[in-house]
């Protein structure tokens, strides 16, 4: 019997200016908003997207960027 172990990606977190640690994914992104459904969906891909999704052109909202 052969057992397959998932490998789990660590998310990685970045810091603001005021050193509150961010992780980087869709739930803190820039670019997300919401469609009319309440369902999360990326600005730049033109999709909806999974919590904990991230791509290349993740950038830290606003909102965190002034949190302290």
């Amino acid at each position: 019997m052969e057992i397959k172990l998932k490998q789990r990606k660590r998310a990685m977190s970045v810091r603001n200016a005021y050193g509150v640690k961010v992780k980087r994914c869709c739930a803190s992104c820039k670019y997300k908003f919401y469609d009319e459904e309440g369902r999360r969906c990326c600005g730049q891909l033109q999709r909806r997207v999974a919590q904990k999704d991230v791509c290349q052109s993740w950038q830290m909202s606003e909102a965190l960027l002034r949190v302290f």
